[in-house]
């Protein structure tokens, strides 16, 4: 697959992630409307994010410059590969 360098097309992939975030999380509250839930699902949110944060730039800058990451199954290999050099 070809890499995606138009910035228009880029801006219009993060708006559309946003909208189906918004929509995906407003209906699973309306499904079940209570604070707990939506508490819980930004929790979830937030730690997802910071998830993806970790693995893409706190790796990278930090604990091994070397190492690009492409995506989150290359974080994975890259985890596999590193526990099995121990």
């Amino acid at each position: 697959m070809k890499d995606l360098t138009s910035p228009g097309w880029i801006k219009a992939k993060g708006i559309l992630f946003l909208l189906l975030g918004i929509a995906s999380a407003s209906l699973l509250v309306l499904e079940t409307p209570s604070w707990k839930v939506a508490l819980f699902l930004a929790v979830s949110i937030w730690c997802f994010c910071r998830a993806y944060y970790f693995a893409f730039y706190v790796i990278e800058k930090y604990v091994d410059p070397s190492y690009k990451f492409s995506g989150l199954w290359s974080f994975v290999s890259y985890l596999v590969r590193k526990r099995r050099g121990k």
